[in-house]
């Protein structure tokens, strides 16, 4: 039977997807990342017991990955090793924001994603919530993770081809929460974006924005929430931050996929997210672990 927040106070939830290096050339430093790793560990720090499920590479920063995660109390069960190489992304930061350089391609992960068997569906009951995202090539598998007790989270990045009708059409209806980064975007342009994606079927729709703060749906009103100004040191994973102190705020007053959070639960994981994301801005790479290349 899959546990829920109502049968126990701490979550269980698990980053389903990418891995990846953020290899810092002004600093010559590597750190571990990526969006489902991120949220991994971001919830084991807000105190749920968290797991990640990925496919890791045979390289050096493969094992750095690894042992990084179960130093910071993210399980591995069942996450599958593939000969190749890990995938990796260029980074600068310029006045505390990071800028992305050349990139391998996302690696063995992309290459070869993971494929859900009837074990690993099994594995999964057993959590609160599944989050996911558009690196990590597992949009065939939400249709399975949709069949389970266990709500599902995605995060549909910045970019335009994650945003087209085709696209939603594919992942909105196995999504029961979907994360968009929208600094980009006006305010007319979000609140349209977030009526269009509810209408798809997913139960929540949470839009940030930065410093504009951020913006959620939820089919009874919008909700904005105000950003938490800090002087950072650097912005590498503060989004997924919010996305995660958002949802395991949420698990742990009781959400589930046929009873939404209160109004004033929305209102209260907006402000904690708001608050850990800042912290996060305090963070060299999304969580440290750097190691020196």
């Amino acid at each position: 039977m899959a546990a829920t927040a109502q049968s126990a106070t701490r979550p269980r939830v698990v980053g389903f997807g990418d891995n990846v290096v953020d290899r810092f050339l002004d600093r010559r430093v590597s750190y571990p990342g990526g969006n489902s790793v991120n949220f991994a560990v971001f919830a084991a720090q807000l105190g749920a017991a968290a797991a990640y499920l990925g496919v890791f590479g045979t390289d050096a920063l493969a094992a750095h990955l690894q042992t990084s995660l179960t130093g910071l109390g993210v399980a591995l069960d069942r996450c599958q090793v593939k000969e190749g190489e890990t995938g990796w992304c260029d980074v600068i930061v310029v006045d505390g924001d990071r800028v992305f350089g050349d990139w391998n391609g996302g690696g063995v992960t992309t290459a070869e994603p993971f494929v859900l068997s009837a074990a690993d569906l099994v594995y999964l009951a057993g959590f609160d919530l599944v989050h996911s995202g558009v690196y990590g090539g597992v949009e065939d598998e939400l249709f399975l993770l949709r069949q389970l007790p266990a709500l599902v989270s995605f995060d549909f990045s910045d970019e335009k081809e994650f945003r087209t009708p085709a696209y939603l059409d594919r992942v909105c209806p196995n999504v029961d929460l979907a994360v968009f980064s929208c600094e980009a975007y006006g305010r007319e342009e979000t609140e349209a974006l977030v009526h269009e994606v509810h209408g798809r079927g997913v139960g929540l729709v949470l839009a940030t924005s930065g410093l504009q703060g951020s913006l959620l749906y939820d089919g009874r009103a919008l909700r904005h929430g105000s950003a938490v100004r800090v002087d950072a040191v650097d912005t590498m994973g503060c989004g997924d931050a919010f996305a995660t102190a958002f949802a395991v705020t949420c698990l742990q007053q009781g959400w589930q996929r046929d009873r939404l959070p209160s109004p004033e639960s929305l209102d209260r994981a907006l402000r904690l997210a708001a608050h850990f994301s800042a912290e996060q801005c305090l963070v060299e790479g999304a969580f440290g672990h750097g190691k020196e290349f």
